[in-house]
C-alpha cells in the first residue's frame, strides 16, 4: 500500500510536469541550430514560459534528452511538459508555400522574397548546394508545399527541385514512347512550358499542344507569343504591363520562336502535370493555329483562312 506522502509526492510531480503553466499567451518561441538545453531552459524561464529551469530539463530527459531546432508555436497553458515533448519531438511551427505553376525561376524566387515565415536570400554563396544554385526553368515542380516555418528559402527551392526530379525519374522508369518528333526530356518540358504559358485551362492543355506537335511535324516555326516574352525579359517570362508589339518578334534570340524553327533551347518556365501530361497525350487534331475567344479559352483552326478570321473575331471583343 502506497504511503500518503507517496501520493502527494507523484501528485505533485504530476501537477508540476503536466498540468502547470506560466505560458498566459500563444507565444512563438525558436530554439536555435546549437542550443544547449541549459540555454533554451533559461531563455524559457526569462520569457516566463517556464517557472522551474530544473524541472524543465528533467522534462526533457524524460523525453529522450534533446532538442531539435526550430520555431514552435507553443499554446496558451502549455505545461512544461509539452514544451519539452514538441521540442523533442520536432513539433515546429508549419507553413505553407504555394508555387503555382507556369512561373519562371526568377518569378519563383521572387515569391520567396515575398514570405516572412522564411528566411534566408534566394541566391547562392560560395558552399551552397550546387543542383540549387544552378536552377534553371523546367527543373522546378510548381505545388504546394508545408515546411517548417523559418526554413530558409533555399531548401524550398531544393525541395520543389527534388520534386520535379522524381517526376522525371517515374517518366524515365516508364519508358513511355514520346510523341513525334519530341526526342526526350528536354523537349517534352520545353513544350510543356510553352502550353502551360499559352492556357490556364486543363481541358484545353492537350488540344494546344496537339497544335504544336502539329506545326513541328509540317516544319512550321511555333510562332508562341510567351517564348518571344521570355527572351524580351531576360527569363523573367513577364512583360509586367507592357503590350507584346509586332516589332518585338524580331528579338535576336533562340528562343524566338518566330525567328527560330523547332522548340527553343530549354523550357520558358516551371510545368505542372497537367501540361506534362497533355505534351506525352496530346489530343488527336489537324489544328495548326490557335486564338483567344475572348472567354478565357481559344477557337482552333485547320487552316490559315479560317484563323484570319477567328483572329479578326478576336480583334473585334478585344476591341470592345
Amino acid at each position: 500500500m502506497i504511503g500518503v506522502p507517496v501520493v502527494l509526492v507523484l501528485c505533485a510531480m504530476l501537477y508540476m510536469f503536466g498540468i502547470h503553466s506560466t505560458v498566459s499567451k500563444d507565444v512563438v518561441f525558436d530554439v536555435l541550430p546549437g542550443d544547449t538545453v541549459t540555454g533554451v531552459a533559461r531563455r524559457l524561464e526569462e520569457n516566463k514560459l517556464i517557472d522551474s529551469q530544473q524541472v524543465f530539463k528533467m522534462a526533457v530527459r524524460f523525453n529522450g534528452g534533446k532538442i531539435q531546432s526550430g520555431q514552435y508555436d507553443i499554446p496558451v497553458s502549455a505545461s512544461m511538459w509539452r514544451i519539452a515533448g514538441m521540442f523533442a519531438d520536432g513539433n515546429v511551427a508549419s507553413t505553407t508555400i504555394v508555387i503555382p505553376e507556369g512561373l519562371t525561376i526568377k518569378q519563383i524566387k521572387n515569391l520567396l522574397l515575398t514570405s516572412s515565415a522564411l528566411t534566408g536570400a534566394v541566391e547562392c554563396k560560395p558552399g551552397n548546394n550546387a543542383a540549387v544554385c544552378n536552377l534553371k526553368d523546367g527543373q522546378v515542380f510548381p505545388d504546394t508545399y508545408t515546411v517548417a516555418r523559418g526554413m530558409n528559402r533555399l531548401a524550398v527551392l531544393d525541395l520543389a527541385r527534388k520534386k520535379m526530379q522524381s517526376v522525371k525519374d517515374s517518366w524515365e522508369k516508364s519508358n513511355r514512347r514520346l510523341p513525334r518528333p519530341l526526342k526526350n526530356w528536354n523537349d517534352v518540358i520545353t513544350l510543356a512550358s510553352i502550353v502551360q504559358k499559352e492556357t490556364p485551362q486543363v481541358k484545353e492543355m492537350p488540344i494546344v499542344a496537339s497544335v504544336y506537335l502539329n506545326r513541328l511535324n509540317k516544319g512550321m516555326r511555333l510562332q508562341a507569343d510567351p517564348t518571344v516574352v521570355y527572351a524580351l525579359t531576360d527569363k523573367l517570362g513577364d512583360m509586367q504591363g507592357k503590350p507584346l508589339l509586332r516589332g518585338h518578334l524580331k528579338i535576336d534570340s533562340p528562343y524566338n520562336t518566330y525567328k527560330n524553327s523547332g522548340l527553343p533551347p530549354a523550357p520558358i518556365a516551371n510545368v505542372g502535370q497537367s501540361a506534362i501530361r497533355a505534351v506525352l497525350k496530346p489530343a488527336d487534331t489537324n489544328y495548326l493555329f490557335f486564338v483567344a475567344d475572348g472567354r478565357g479559352g481559344h477557337r482552333f483552326a485547320k487552316d490559315y483562312e479560317t484563323h484570319k478570321k477567328n483572329h479578326a473575331d478576336w480583334r473585334k471583343i478585344k476591341n470592345k
